[in-house]
């Protein structure tokens, strides 16, 4: 057995029949034309099916609403990259030299994207049941420490429901001033309640993330709740 697959079997608890869906799922398309964005693909549709899936088991009481912002906060670049970092996908990463010397196997996109092909080459290699059980290998942290469905809600929404709650009209968000160069813009937002006299400021590097910024800090003058 290759050193991969030798890895494969510890950190996935799988043993690859045809390994080279392994090696596929590994090679990143600076280092071959046959590389793992079709694998990628394949595993991104299965992993938000097999987290759904898990989701509605585990979480009963959640709403529609509250799965998808669950699905959401587990299947992302940044949960993906910090598992395959966990489980050492970097060291078994097939690279282009250009890759290798700007230090893409530790880019998140670049071990998000690893990770995605692994669950679909398992998927082709053994497949729906083996590819949901390294589904759950892989989530098992992410899953047990996954907050409730109010936590997870975002900040403009915990706003809104907080001011309907209380017979009171939505706030207004206002784009107040734009910094920087295309592509590397910061947003300044104003967040105003009317029926409180309050206002509050958000910045962030989009219009959506200023707002949510502003509604947080609103939020927080209006509940004392820090977020």
């Amino acid at each position: 057995m290759s050193a991969r697959g030798r890895w494969a079997e510890a950190q996935l608890h799988y043993v690859f029949k045809d390994t080279t869906l392994l090696d596929l799922a590994l090679t990143h398309r600076s280092a071959s034309r046959a590389n793992n964005e079709r694998l990628e693909y394949l595993g991104d549709s299965f992993l938000n099916f097999a987290i759904a899936r898990r989701l509605f088991e585990l979480r009963r009481d959640d709403t529609e609403g509250d799965l998808s912002r669950a699905r959401a906060a587990l299947v992302k670049e940044s949960t993906l990259a910090a598992i395959g970092q966990r489980i050492g996908v970097d060291a078994h990463l097939m690279l282009g030299a250009g890759e290798l010397r700007t230090g893409g196997a530790q880019r998140s996109a670049v071990l998000a994207d690893a990770v995605e092909a692994l669950i679909g080459a398992v998927l082709l290699d053994g497949g729906a049941a083996a590819a949901e059980a390294v589904v759950d290998l892989m989530f098992a942290a992410e899953l047990a420490s996954l907050p409730d469905a109010a936590t997870l809600k975002d900040s403009k929404t915990r706003l809104q429901e907080w001011l309907q709650g209380r017979g009171l009209p939505l706030p207004s968000y206002v784009v107040t001033e734009v910094h920087g160069r295309d592509h590397e813009q910061t947003f300044v937002v104003e967040c105003e309640v009317r029926d409180k006299n309050v206002q509050t400021t958000g910045r962030g590097q989009s219009r959506r993330r200023a707002e949510q910024d502003a509604a947080a800090a609103m939020l927080v003058v209006l509940t004392g709740e820090q977020q």
